[in-house]
């Protein structure tokens, strides 16, 4: 019954946002009559909201790990960047159709309680600060809020993409192809870190660990 709640907890999160949905409505759309059964599994909306982000946390992390392992000391950008896109993207093709999980997370972000642990979720592979430390490295010439600026967007054009492909897949007007999108975004990524740099300054603030996938 759990994995029920946290599989109807996502989808209605993601199609109604995370505000506009019940603890009651939750369990109904699991099938279950108990409608205190959110708070009998989870605690409340916040224990909820942290299952849902955990609950592929080793998948992806195990993903990242073989990419890393694979790496070359002097691994091209592309290489670096995968590192970080894949294991979502591997993700997203791992779940059964059809899939909820990018438009739950763009739901997230628009919660300002909650932003933070998705960010938090992001930051808690330790591979991360080691794959953004290699990733800076290529562009030493960009500067470092330029860089984290850039990064900023990065993360948030990797999940929109991702959440209007995920809904495209489910409509069928496209036929999944998650490893093209990923290396599409890879290569969209790899671009837009590089590019020059007209107007030096740290417009959009924070660091680049907070954002990018």
């Amino acid at each position: 019954m759990r994995n029920a709640l946290l599989d109807a907890a996502e989808e209605l999160f993601a199609t109604d946002g995370i505000d506009a949905v019940s603890n009651r409505r939750i369990a109904e759309h699991a099938g279950n009559s108990n409608h205190s059964a959110v708070s009998y599994h989870f605690g409340g909306r916040d224990e909820l909201v942290r299952a849902l982000l955990d609950r592929h946390t080793s998948f992806a992390r195990a993903r990242r790990a073989e990419l890393v392992a694979e790496l070359r000391e002097d691994a091209p950008i592309t290489d670096l960047l995968a590192c970080m896109i894949l294991p979502f993207t591997d993700l997203l093709a791992a779940r059964p159709a059809p899939s909820w999980r990018a438009r739950f997370l763009q739901q997230l972000r628009t919660v300002p309680s909650v932003a933070a642990s998705v960010a938090e979720s992001v930051r808690a592979d330790p591979l991360t600060d080691q794959l953004i430390l290699r990733t800076r490295q290529h562009f030493s010439t960009v500067p470092d809020g330029v860089f984290a600026g850039r990064a900023r967007i990065l993360g948030h054009v990797t999940l929109d993409a991702c959440a209007e492909y995920e809904s495209r897949v489910q409509a069928g007007s496209v036929t999944a192809d998650w490893t093209g999108l990923g290396y599409f975004l890879i290569d969209s990524a790899a671009g837009m870190l590089g590019a020059p740099v007209t107007h030096a300054g740290d417009f959009l603030g924070e660091s680049a660990a907070t954002y990018l996938l």
